[in-house]
């Protein structure tokens, strides 16, 4: 589980050998929910917020410190 940013807090990391689309998870003490990139013409055109299975999801503050963060990084990201 490679960590490639923390921010606030979360932790924002991939596993290696996962399915497309792309997508990264963010994870703060229990709580993990993942973002789906979808690209269009080399670009992100949207990201889809969702729930991890078994895992109850990020709420509130750090789930708006989670989507800030992938609005701004999401480039470096993919």
């Amino acid at each position: 589980m490679p960590i490639i940013f923390e921010y606030f807090g979360i932790l924002i990391f991939f596993y290696s050998n996962e399915h497309e689309p792309i997508h990264v998870h963010g994870k703060f003490e229990k709580y993990e929910s993942k973002a789906e990139f979808y690209i269009v013409n080399g670009k992100v055109s949207e990201i889809k917020l969702k729930a991890v299975k078994g895992r109850k999801p990020l709420t509130g503050a750090k789930l708006r410190d989670f989507e800030s963060f992938l609005e701004i990084y999401s480039e470096k990201i993919i």
